[in-house]
């Protein structure tokens, strides 16, 4: 082999232990009425990685997380969340080690419900406090959960009174009560105004570089609402994985214009990414 060759060779890297792997799917396939929607997906995620998962509309993102969150079964392929296979283990028990934050669970909350109590109910993965009984270290980890992501101020207040992005801010500190291995945020910035998003893409960018945190799993539609911090991402069109891997190298002109078939250009600003239709006069990230 040249020198040449040498030096363009892929370094190799140590195999990666799979009990140490909060997912992996390997040929991992969603079906319904006949239909795919998403796969096959091959797809690990590591204790320390940020993942960012994109794709146009009906790309198969919440597809793909809601099977992260065990909450779906796949149609074929092996999906293992925490070592455990899903299908074949208790799915209660495997929820309790993942945070989700979701418009789906926004939805059921009720108006009055105090948002320290909806927090701290986390522990129990209901909504609404009843008759079940909390020690002073649960009341600690709901406000110090609350505090991470900058909503420490709204504890005493009501889910009814809350702004879209207070909203936002307390169901990510509801994900993260469990203290979980695996945090899911389904389009956590969806709806925000600037300011909103910009406030809570600076929270989650500074949980994403806490090394304490768990692994973290995200769908956007946007690459500005990607926080600093993030390690990798996917990118999906149609169930299909058009890219996956290192941040730095899914993210470009070329990929996301596969994805989303026309010409994107793709800049990026101190760890910020920004996109917008190619003109073909801008130099941008291929």
């Amino acid at each position: 082999m040249s020198q040449r060759n040498v030096l363009q060779s892929t370094p190799a890297t140590a195999p990666v232990d799979e009990a140490d792997l909060v997912v992996n799917f390997r040929d991992v396939t969603f079906v319904r009425d006949g239909k795919t929607l998403l796969g096959p997906v091959t797809w690990q995620v590591e204790l320390d990685e940020r993942w960012v998962i994109m794709g146009p509309n009906g790309a198969g993102k919440t597809t793909l997380i809601r099977l992260a969150g065990a909450e779906e079964f796949p149609s074929g392929g092996v999906a293992k969340i925490m070592d455990e296979t899903v299908g074949k283990t208790d799915m209660r028990d495997l929820r309790t080690m993942i945070g989700m934050s979701s418009a789906a669970l926004a939805h059921r909350i009720p108006d009055h419900e105090v948002v320290a109590d909806l927090v701290i109910s986390a522990g129990y993965a209901i909504l609404g406090r009843w008759r079940e009984e909390y020690d002073g270290i649960d009341f600690d980890q709901a406000l110090d959960t609350l505090e991470k992501v900058g909503a420490l101020h709204l504890r005493d207040r009501t889910w009814g009174t809350l702004s879209e992005g207070e909203r936002k801010r307390v169901l990510v500190a509801r994900a993260l009560m469990t203290n979980p291995e695996l945090l899911l945020l389904d389009e956590p910035a969806a709806g925000l105004d600037l300011g909103g998003r910009e406030d809570l893409v600076g929270h989650l960018g500074e949980l994403a570089m806490d090394p304490d945190a768990p692994a973290t799993v995200m769908i956007t539609h946007h690459v500005e609402e990607i926080p600093a911090g993030f390690t990798h991402a996917m990118l999906l069109d149609e169930g299909t994985v058009v890219a996956q891997g290192l941040i730095d190298d899914v993210l470009t002109s070329d990929n996301l214009t596969r994805a989303f078939h026309q010409p994107i250009e793709l800049t990026e600003i101190d760890g910020r990414y920004f996109a917008r239709r190619g003109t073909g006069g801008t130099k941008h990230r291929r």
